[in-house]
């Protein structure tokens, strides 16, 4: 299997801000998102990033995306490397997160025609692509609707549908199923299978442990920034479920913090 994503000893810290500090109940001035992190994926499957809130796994995937920098470290998108090119990593790869903001004046079809000229993509090609994305996702009835005024769940598959007009490799999703409604999130789900069966390559990060074994084929536990454990599925058969492996390594983590 080929490997397309290596993620070598990623390094990443936040300056805190006095009100951070105050929050967080800290006097530290800058906080680790994410320490010594390397993993691996490999082309067809999907990898499962699990781990807590604040646990670094936006943070990752924001360096993979080539988003923000890291502070050392590097991560590798089909043999890619995100400092040295982040535009070439950024032609390979779908970025998805909740908390992307869709310009609420436009519709889903000019924001889509629009990220398909950015990305090269040539009208013929746009759509088809289009046409079966929108009807796939139930927005072609809603093509000609302003954002502003499209469902939190429509908003969320037009942003979906957006993040994949180049046809990307590896699809990188924060939190694929957040705040979506079942019929959604089911729809999303079937997709990310649909990806894989294609060939794709998808990176997810979730904390949610029936996803992870209902669709990864891979997955890495990640806690205060660092990876912890990672296997192949395969390894989390009943009596060691998932659920079961994650808190004995975070029970374990939190003792070595209060050692």
């Amino acid at each position: 299997m080929k490997v397309i994503l290596e993620v070598k000893r990623l390094k990443k810290t936040f300056k805190l801000s006095k009100k951070q500090q105050k929050i967080e109940k800290s006097k530290l001035k800058e906080r680790i998102a994410v320490n010594d992190l390397s993993f691996s994926a490999y082309e067809g499957q999907i990898y499962g990033l699990l781990g807590p809130n604040g646990a670094g796994k936006t943070t990752t995937l924001r360096i993979i995306s080539t988003l923000i920098k890291q502070d050392s470290g590097d991560a590798f998108v089909d043999g890619v490397s995100v400092s040295e090119q982040p535009e070439k990593v950024r032609s390979k790869i779908g970025f998805l997160t909740s908390d992307l903001k869709l310009d609420e004046f436009f519709t889903p079809n000019y924001l889509f025609n629009y990220f398909s000229n950015l990305h090269g993509v040539d009208e013929v090609t746009r759509n088809a692509r289009k046409l079966a994305m929108f009807v796939k996702f139930g927005i072609d009835e809603f093509s000609e609707v302003k954002v502003s005024d499209l469902s939190t769940g429509m908003k969320q598959k037009v942003s979906l549908v957006i993040s994949l007009v180049h046809d990307p490799k590896i699809i990188i999703f924060d939190e694929p199923t957040n705040g979506l409604d079942v019929i959604t999130a089911k729809t999303v789900i079937d997709f990310l299978l649909d990806l894989r069966a294609q060939g794709k390559t998808i990176i997810l990060s979730t904390h949610i442990f029936s996803l992870v074994e209902r669709i990864c084929d891979q997955v890495g536990i990640i806690i205060d920034g660092r990876m912890v454990f990672e296997a192949g599925m395969e390894e989390f058969k009943e009596p060691n479920s998932l659920e079961k492996r994650f808190f004995e390594l975070y029970e374990a983590s939190r003792g070595e913090h209060h050692g």
